[in-house]
C-alpha cells in the first residue's frame, strides 16, 4: 500500500504517525517529562537531526512548539527543512539542562503542514511564547512541519556525572 506525503509516495508507514496527543495518552508521565524538558528554558529548545542526501548525519538547533496534539515547528530556509522535505526521518533531542542531565529524545517522521488555519494558529503561538504582538514578518518564508512521534528515550539523572541514570525507551510498536 502507498501513501502521499507532501506529494511524495513511498510505502505505507502510517503506523509511523503517532500525533503527540495519542502518545501523551498512552504515555502521559514520558510526554509530560517531554514538555517539561523541551521548555525548561521557557520556549521550546531542542537540536533536530536530519539525513543529508548523501546518507551523513545532520544535527541543527531547532524552536519546537508542542500543542495539546501534536509537536511542530517552523523551519526557515535551510538544509534541514530540504533534508525533511526530501527524507521525512528525524531526531530531536532536547538542549542540555543546565542543573543536571536530564533528556528527552523522540524519532519518527516529520509531515509539512500547509493547512493555513493550522499555520497561523502555531505562527501566533510562537510569538506569544516569545513575548511577541505578532509574528514576525518573514514568517510567510518558514515552513511548518508536524513531528509525528515513531520512539522515546526518556533520561533521568540525579545531577551532573550521576554513575545510575534511569532510562526509559518507548517505541509505537511496543503498546
Amino acid at each position: 500500500m502507498t501513501q502521499q506525503v507532501d506529494g511524495r509516495s513511498g510505502r505505507d508507514d502510517s503506523w509511523r504517525n503517532m500525533r503527540w496527543s495519542d502518545f501523551a495518552a498512552r504515555r502521559p508521565q514520558l510526554a509530560a517529562e517531554g514538555r517539561r524538558l523541551l521548555y525548561q528554558y521557557g520556549v521550546g529548545l531542542a537540536f533536530l537531526a536530519t539525513t543529508r542526501r548523501d546518507g551523513g548525519p545532520r544535527v541543527h538547533p531547532m524552536c519546537p512548539l508542542l500543542t495539546q496534539s501534536d509537536l511542530f515547528a517552523f523551519l526557515v530556509a535551510s538544509p534541514k527543512r530540504r533534508d525533511l522535505r526530501r527524507d521525512a526521518r528525524y531526531a530531536l533531542h532536547s538542549f542540555p539542562a543546565d542543573q543536571n542531565e536530564d533528556a528527552f529524545y523522540v524519532t519518527g517522521r516529520a509531515i509539512r503542514v500547509i493547512d493555513e488555519e493550522t499555520v497561523d494558529v502555531l505562527a501566533n503561538q510562537f510569538a506569544s511564547e516569545r513575548g511577541m504582538s505578532a509574528p514576525p514578518a518573514d514568517l510567510a518564508a518558514w515552513e511548518l512541519f508536524a513531528f509525528k512521534i515513531e520512539s522515546c528515550l526518556l533520561t533521568i539523572t540525579s545531577g551532573h556525572g550521576d554513575s545510575a541514570p534511569r532510562h526509559t525507551v518507548w517505541h509505537e510498536r511496543s503498546d
